[in-house]
């Protein structure tokens, strides 16, 4: 939502909101001079940024990053999107609240299920790296490779969480043909590599949100949009076939059903998407459906047990 209505830098700052922990309404509440206060603001962070990629060997990138002045460009204050970025900031919060109880409620079983404790510690860890990320998000002025990491660090965050679920849990895992559970290792390579190009096109339609009319928007898009738009026919194969092996086994029949009809309506979104000059409310629905998917399929995985297959 924070990026399809353009809020991303409602926010300019972080973790507060304006120098403030409640955001302002207007913006008389704000210095004259706003605008460059923030700006070199965010230029100090990314010099410190680009240092730590330098450490680690991303010398084209922190050369980018510092070279590219667009980065520093400051919009005008919309309290609207202001307040919507804040929302998303209020809900990450939240999740860092629970994720910090999950962490002290799991103490107690460090001795007897040692992996619900560790698995509680990566999320912590995990969690953090999120959201000092976040702040690099904004320093950077939304380029499009950070946000591809930042959410796919909340793909991880939430796969832990389904993770511990399962772990916690005393459902017997359920005996299913040896290749169905490689075939699904398969279906969620696909469609994370599907999100991933779907990040990309979305980068591309960035570039040019505010210069073309919508209805421009499908045919200035390049080849991102022609990888994406045919790799769907490979997520629907793969996660199909994965149905088809499936469909007979009764405990897994709901769960795979879900599965697949989310894969029916990512398809469908991206097709109206594609005809339809991307309508905005079917952006956020195109990229929950993928990942809620992804979560299905990580239960399924959790679920399957494929080490006696001759007992099917």
């Amino acid at each position: 939502m924070v990026r399809i209505t353009g809020s991303g830098m409602g926010c300019p700052d972080w973790p507060k909101c304006f120098g403030s922990y409640v955001p302002p309404t207007s913006v008389d509440q704000l210095p004259s001079d706003y605008k460059s206060e923030y700006s070199a603001y965010r230029d100090k962070k990314n010099k410190k940024f680009a240092k730590y990629l330098r450490y680690i060997g991303m010398n084209e990138t922190a050369d980018r990053i510092l070279n590219d002045q667009s980065i520093l460009a400051e919009s005008d204050f919309n309290a609207t999107k202001t307040w919507i970025e804040y929302g998303n900031r209020l809900v990450g919060v939240v999740i860092g609240i629970l994720i910090a109880v999950l962490f002290l409620r799991s103490l107690k079983f460090r001795k007897t299920i040692p992996v619900l404790f560790w698995v509680s510690v990566a999320n912590v860890v995990i969690l953090i790296f999120q959201g000092w990320f976040g702040s690099i998000v904004v320093s950077t002025n939304l380029t499009h490779w950070t946000i591809t990491v930042h959410m796919l660090l909340a793909i991880v965050i939430a796969g832990l969480l389904i993770y511990q679920v399962h772990k916690s849990g005393e459902a017997q895992q359920v005996q299913v043909p040896g290749s169905s559970k490689w075939v699904l290792v398969l279906c969620m390579i696909v469609l994370l590599i599907q999100v991933f190009f779907g990040t990309e096109v979305r980068g591309s339609v960035d570039v040019f949100i505010n210069s073309l009319p919508r209805e421009n928007w499908i045919k200035q898009l390049g080849m991102d949009f022609i990888i994406h738009r045919s790799f769907s026919w490979l997520v629907l194969l793969t996660n199909g076939i994965f149905f088809f092996q499936i469909r007979k086994t009764i405990a897994l029949k709901t769960l795979s059903g879900a599965m697949f009809l989310l894969i029916l309506c990512a398809l469908a979104t991206g097709v109206i998407m594609a005809y339809f000059n991307i309508p905005a409310v079917f952006q956020p629905l195109h990229l929950l459906f993928a990942t809620a998917c992804f979560g299905l399929q990580l239960m399924l995985f959790l679920k399957m047990d494929s080490s006696n297959p001759k007992s099917i």
